[in-house]
């Protein structure tokens, strides 16, 4: 009688066992030599793509604008005007609307970025450059009134104020104007360049339209596909993810840029009406790097007092006091309110979080540091929950303090106070 082949042997699942091990490790070596080619794909790949994501990417920047559009303007106005037909054309006027005044908004930004803020802030570098003899001359003599009564210390800051004057004027001459020049002379004769990216961007932009334009129906198929591949359980946590992800990630980014953005509008402002020098450029770096939190507005500040101070020191001193009450202003009021509650993470994971984010990936890191941080952080957190929860243990930070054991009968935290008193 022929024996049945036995697939449960043990030898039978070494050998299989042996051949996966074998067969992953010939993989693993291929994907090294080709990583370089496999690279050099992808990167194609992303290039021919790249049309579509700025099309992701504008639509995930103006989806709350959309949304915030039509639930508080136009599709109230939608109802009044289509009333019994609002199901079928009102919805369809009240969507088009909100897309097409998103998608304005975001060329009339590009459009101030490119005709308005960019050429001036090239002027007012440029003159900072070529004024900057006369700028620390007006420094220098500035110190030496100041100073009369300590002419030792005058003699130091007028020292000083040689060498840095020498060693700026050569970097900002051989470094900062050609590579300003070459920038810009590149950009005005790069006329592929030119083209691709107002490819990208025009593409970009019909892109986010269909999808802004179809976005339950994006959403539903998405939704559809993750049923389709996942159980429920997965699929309902994968989808809690994204939106605590999503919720966290672009509350926080959004709101900052917004915050930013008035932050650097009411600098401009203030500084026109006290006749700032170069108060549009000034007002630029303030609101640039108060998108960085913690650091954000001593990184801003130096250097703009630094430029004004080379003009006129008095007003450096009054622009220091008025970026002083401006950050408080910001850090009670402003930003709170634009934030909404706090992130989530005392201070010294905020810092970490920068200083992390900008050792390995620079300024993007040092702006998205935070959030990604945040979510990490609370799902580590979860986790910890979860785990606690599962052990019948407290879960409660608050259980934890001045903590002296955990009972091991009734699973409950026993505080010190609790302890020495049973002793």
């Amino acid at each position: 009688m022929r024996r049945r082949f036995r697939w449960d042997k043990k030898y039978l699942h070494w050998g299989v066992t042996a051949f996966c091990v074998i067969a992953a490790s010939i993989l693993f070596y291929m994907a090294l030599n080709y990583l370089p080619a496999l690279g050099r794909s992808i990167r194609r790949l992303i290039g021919i793509l790249s049309p579509f994501i700025w099309g992701l990417v504008i639509t995930y920047l103006l989806t709350p604008l959309m949304k915030s559009l039509e639930r508080n303007f136009f599709s109230p106005l939608s109802r009044r005007i289509y009333k019994k037909k609002w199901k079928y054309r009102g919805r369809r006027f009240s969507r088009g609307l909100s897309v097409l005044v998103s998608e304005l908004v975001l060329l009339i930004i590009l459009t101030a970025l490119v005709y308005l803020i960019i050429p001036q802030l090239y002027s007012s570098i440029e003159t900072i450059v070529q004024n900057s003899p006369t700028y620390a001359a007006n420094v220098s003599t500035w110190a030496e009134k100041t100073l009369k009564d300590l002419p030792q210390v005058a003699d130091y800051i007028d020292q000083q104020l040689d060498l840095v004057n020498d060693n700026l004027w050569d970097w900002l001459s051989n470094n900062v104007l050609p590579q300003l020049g070459s920038f810009v002379s590149s950009v005005s004769n790069g006329v592929m360049v030119a083209v691709r990216g107002i490819y990208n961007l025009i593409i970009g932009i019909i892109v986010s339209v269909y999808i802004l334009g179809n976005l339950e129906t994006f959403s539903a198929g998405v939704k559809r596909l993750l049923y389709s591949i996942f159980s429920v359980e997965a699929a309902d946590w994968i989808r809690d993810g994204v939106a605590f992800v999503n919720r966290t990630f672009m509350g926080f980014v959004n709101g900052k840029l917004l915050d930013s953005a008035i932050i650097g509008l009411i600098c401009y402002i203030v500084c026109a009406i006290l006749n700032m020098p170069y108060a549009l450029l000034v007002s630029v770096i303030i609101g640039l790097t108060n998108i960085i939190p913690f650091f954000g507005p001593l990184i801003g500040a130096v250097p703009s007092a630094l430029i004004i101070l080379m003009v006129n020191p008095f007003k450096c001193l009054i622009f220091i006091v008025f970026i002083i009450i401006l950050q408080q202003v910001d850090g009670n009021f402003i930003g709170p309110k634009i934030l909404g509650s706090s992130i989530g993470i005392n201070g010294f994971w905020v810092m970490f979080s920068i200083i992390l984010g900008a050792g390995l990936f620079g300024f993007w890191g040092m702006l998205l540091g935070v959030p990604i941080f945040v979510v990490i952080y609370t799902a580590i957190n979860k986790l910890i929950d979860r785990k606690l929860r599962r052990s019948d243990l407290p879960w409660e930070t608050a259980s934890y303090v001045d903590l002296d054991h955990i009972d091991p009968v009734t699973r409950q935290a026993v505080r010190k106070s609790s302890a020495q008193n049973q002793e």
